[in-house]
């Protein structure tokens, strides 16, 4: 096993090397839902998941590690209820991806301690852990992109290398001004006012 990065799902050959990884991204969510970014602290996570920790350095080198691998989670649930709604509500893609964003947001708003755990997390990451990063960027943009062709007819669903590279924008600016409900710099309406500014600027018919 690798110590340089996480180890993903796809990287376990076990059901219960992946059930283990399971439990310890379980028990991350339970402390820094509890006490945010500080409560999680390697030695706590091994003792809730259950693991020793050694084991727990196995599967993620570092606590920011562990956290992004956490948001990378976070963001793959999210994609699949996101794709199981079916038709996102609004007659133009500024007008979806708008209410994905907010709907995130709100989602990610209403567990503060932990949002600002995962985000803090995200943006202390550094070149180490860009393996984590790119899957949070990925699930993200899969996000957006989908909320642009949502309901459109099949042969103009799939995002243009231009679709993936708005997205990335657009995720870029929702992260932002995501950190700055995080350390209070903005409300919650201010966020939600700021994004829907943003992605009708960005996103222009």
């Amino acid at each position: 096993m690798s110590t340089t990065n996480s180890l993903a799902v796809e990287d376990l050959g076990s059901t219960a090397q992946r059930e283990r990884r399971k439990r310890i991204l379980d028990a991350t969510f339970e402390l820094a839902s509890d006490g945010g970014f500080d409560a999680v602290q390697m030695r706590a996570v091994a003792d809730k998941a259950e693991v020793a920790l050694g084991t727990l350095y196995r599967y993620f080198p570092s606590k920011i590690h562990l956290l992004v691998s956490a948001l990378a989670r976070e963001f793959d649930r999210n994609e699949v209820l996101i794709r199981q709604m079916g038709d996102i509500p609004g007659e133009t893609a500024a007008e979806r991806v708008s209410y994905i964003l907010k709907r995130t947001t709100r989602g990610l708003q209403g567990d503060p301690k932990l949002t600002e755990a995962l985000t803090r997390a995200f943006m202390f990451a550094d070149s180490s852990v860009a393996a984590e990063i790119h899957s949070v960027g990925m699930s993200l943009t899969t996000m957006l992109t989908h909320a642009m062709h949502s309901g459109q007819p099949s042969e103009h669903a799939e995002p243009t290398p231009e679709d993936v590279a708005v997205a990335r924008v657009i995720g870029d600016v929702w992260l932002s001004a995501l950190m700055a409900w995080v350390t209070g710099r903005s409300t919650a309406a201010e966020t939600g006012a700021h994004l829907e500014t943003a992605v009708g600027m960005i996103l222009r018919d």
